[in-house]
């Protein structure tokens, strides 16, 4: 398994509207895997495998490339930043947080803390209190002079490493670059096979803030099939009622049925299926009740296609421990190589 391409995904900063370092790491792992490769107006990474006959169907991979992170919105006059958070943030995972300041004159260290009395003089009352992410606030060290690198509009994320622990991976922004490194090894892997389809991966751009990329993307490319590719919660941990639970990792990757952005299509979740069970690739079914994924707008685009999703169970998702199971990443890989071929 190569993981040290998806260490190099998710530890390349890139947030909705600022993915253009994540797009350039793509395009250098895709050299020769496609027949054309384009960058839409709003930034998506159009990638196409021609099919080897007229009318095939279209089939498309929607790959999200953004990170949940922020955008700069204010730099006090002693030289504290504030930001906007972009994509979905729990205040209770941001205390104490080191991030990275994205500039265009470098990327800069710096702590992340809410305003407000440090534990030695604050009362009981204080402690109990959880800080709005707009009361959040990054330290570069650099006092006035921060003034001199970051302007308003910069992004900030979070600045963690990537790690491999036993059967797990573990990093900031495996949502979405699972989609990624899978978009990108599933063609590598398919080789010469599945030329009877038009094969479409598009890394998109912004869906954090509302599948944005994927929309204009799916217009574009007007796809017969979507595949949306991406994660979902692994919620088989302490204190979850199984019945929330959504997936559990080791037990493959998620055939995903419903959320709140779409419905998958029936005959296509059942065709999935059987070549799961066929080719004995450990699968398990997967509904939100809220949330949305970029098979949604391949699904509503122009006239409409069949879409499902593809997902990864990951624990502790939109924090800086985002945990995966390498064998349901596999189960991801060897499912979509699978389906592919088929064509």
């Amino acid at each position: 398994m190569n993981t040290d391409l998806l260490r190099r995904l998710c530890e390349t900063p890139g947030v909705p509207g600022h993915e253009h370092r994540v797009r350039d790491l793509i395009t250098a792992e895709t050299k020769g895997l496609f027949d054309e490769i384009t960058t839409d107006p709003m930034g998506s990474m159009l990638c196409r495998r021609n099919a080897s006959e007229k009318d095939a169907p279209r089939i498309m991979l929607l790959c999200h490339m953004d990170e949940i992170g922020f955008l700069v919105s204010h730099i006090s006059k002693e030289g504290f930043i504030y930001v906007q958070p972009v994509g979905g943030f729990d205040p209770r995972n941001l205390f104490s947080r080191r991030v990275l300041v994205c500039t265009d004159q470098g990327d800069f260290k710096g702590v992340m803390n809410p305003g407000g009395k440090p534990v030695h003089i604050s009362s009981p009352e204080d402690r109990k209190k959880v800080p709005e992410v707009s009361e959040f606030f990054v330290d570069l060290g650099m006092g006035e002079k921060a003034h001199d690198v970051v302007q308003v509009g910069d992004f900030v994320v979070m600045d963690e490493p990537f790690l491999e622990m036993g059967d797990k991976v573990v990093s900031k922004a495996l949502d979405n670059r699972i989609a990624c490194w899978l978009g990108i090894e599933a063609i590598r892997k398919l080789g010469k096979k599945g030329r009877g389809a038009e094969i479409h991966v598009a890394f998109t751009c912004q869906e954090e803030v509302g599948l944005r990329g994927a929309r204009t993307a799916a217009y574009a490319i007007k796809p017969d099939i979507g595949l949306g590719i991406d994660v979902t919660l692994a919620c088989d941990t302490p204190g979850v009622p199984e019945k929330d639970k959504t997936t559990e990792q080791g037990k493959g990757f998620g055939l995903h049925v419903r959320d709140s952005s779409f419905i998958a299509d029936k005959a296509l979740v059942a065709e999935i299926e059987a070549l799961a069970k066929k080719k004995k690739i450990p699968f398990q079914r997967t509904m939100l009740a809220a949330g949305g994924q970029d098979g949604a707008a391949a699904q509503q685009a122009a006239a409409g296609a069949r879409a499902v999703g593809i997902v990864v169970g990951t624990r502790y998702i939109h924090t800086v421990t985002e945990m995966a199971e390498k064998g349901d990443l596999q189960a991801a890989l060897d499912i979509l190589v699978a389906y592919l071929s088929e064509f």
